[in-house]
């Protein structure tokens, strides 16, 4: 039995990934430490799969740990998901994100090593891109991360890179994510970030709930069809979806990079619509003053991981806002119970 470790496989897209393999027939084994993620999750995964998903609690700052993990484990290949992952916590913090990211993925990387792993699949981001020079981005654009938290995602693409060229069979491929938005279509397993949440489908959803008195909108005269900021937004079980694929590829000198996109970018104002039209009624806004550092538009040219991948993006935003409603109704409810 061929078993994928899944790092940070009980967060928000690690538990799609999960869910995802095991729709497609794959032995995931979730490896998750639950600093930002719940432990219920797994329970709701194995309802939805019909079966007992193997999970273990480990530190993956810990080498000894991970290596511990991976001589029971054995794993034949990684989909590695787990790290810090604010932008202004990063900034704020910035030695403990180097040290947190890039150390995961070294213990990581050491352990596959030491027990003959050869395959990784790496959870990157758009943000390694800093201020696009051009939209839609292909993965050609100059990498020029503006942030620590861009800084480790793509010093983490580079040591892989490094390890690859050190291996005679390791192979890697790096999927750069834009911005993934939604829920599972059952509204079983969803996003439930801690704290104050920075992304825009979280807002919309706390304000839906009255959580948040409204929706701020930064800005309204940029370059774009209505004047407010575009983004590509990626439904996260397509995005998950693109990590199985992934694993089936053979990539180009062992190593390879793909952007994960829909290739159409959706507005605030457009955004704030559809949620409003998910949930039935119009959610209360107001018009703010642009923030420091949002560019008018960042939206992927997914040509590439469409043709090399046989993948494409199946679901819509407003698929997401609809799933992300259902997601939220059903949390709820079962909170109260």
């Amino acid at each position: 039995m061929n078993k994928i470790l899944v790092c940070g496989g009980a967060g928000y897209i690690g538990s799609h990934v999960t869910l995802s393999l095991l729709r497609k027939g794959q032995t995931p084994v979730i490896v998750d430490n639950f600093a930002n993620s719940d432990p219920s999750v797994i329970g709701r995964l194995n309802s939805l799969a019909g079966v007992q998903i193997e999970c273990h609690e480990v530190e993956l700052a810990d080498e000894a740990a991970v290596s511990r993990t991976f001589q029971e484990v054995k794993p034949s290949a990684v989909i590695q998901l787990a790290g810090l992952k604010s932008v202004g916590q990063s900034v704020a913090n910035p030695t403990d994100y180097y040290s947190v990211n890039l150390g995961i993925t070294l213990n990581i990387l050491s352990a596959m090593e030491r027990y003959s792993c050869d395959r990784i699949v790496f959870s990157s981001s758009a943000t390694v891109y800093g201020e696009p020079e051009y939209v839609p981005i292909d993965e050609a654009h100059c990498v020029s991360p503006i942030n620590p938290y861009g800084r480790t995602k793509y010093f983490q693409e580079e040591i892989i890179r490094d390890w690859v060229a050190a291996g005679e069979l390791s192979s890697a491929v790096i999927l750069r994510y834009f911005n993934p938005v939604g829920a599972d279509a059952s509204g079983v397993i969803g996003e439930d970030p801690s704290g104050i949440p920075n992304n825009l489908m979280p807002i919309l959803g706390d304000t839906a709930a009255g959580i948040r008195k409204e929706v701020e909108i930064f800005g309204g005269d940029y370059a774009t069809r209505d004047g407010t900021c575009e983004r590509d937004y990626i439904h996260v079980s397509d995005l998950a979806d693109a990590h199985v694929a992934a694993l089936a590829c053979d990539p180009e000198d062992k190593f390879e990079v793909f952007n994960v996109g829909t290739g159409r970018g959706v507005t605030v104002r457009e955004a704030i619509d559809a949620y409003s039209s998910a949930l039935g009624r119009p959610l209360p806004e107001r018009m703010g003053a642009r923030r420091e550092g949002d560019a008018a538009s960042s939206v992927a040219a997914n040509e590439k991981i469409v043709s090399r991948l046989n993948w494409r993006p199946l679901r819509s935003f407003e698929d997401a806002c609809r799933d992300d409603v259902r997601w939220r109704s059903q949390k709820s409810k079962s909170n109260s119970m």
